[in-house]
């Protein structure tokens, strides 16, 4: 399960968003093996990478400006 939503990511503390980002680049490297099947789920992935990612750099910006 790829989807990540952003109401989701907002309700995760930064260890369980890790954890949720190691597991989203293994399985992007188990799709990307079969990409020529799987391009939509390849691209699905790294958005959800992506998510992860911009709600981990916001909250370290958030508790340097406190």
């Amino acid at each position: 399960m790829a989807i990540v939503k952003a109401k989701d990511a907002a309700k995760m503390d930064a260890k369980s968003r890790n954890e949720r980002l190691n597991e989203l680049r293994l399985e992007l490297m188990k799709s990307q093996a079969g990409a020529q099947k799987s391009a939509g789920k390849t691209k699905e992935i790294k958005r959800a990478i992506a998510r992860l990612k911009t709600f981990n750099s916001a909250k370290k910006l958030e508790e340097k400006r406190k």
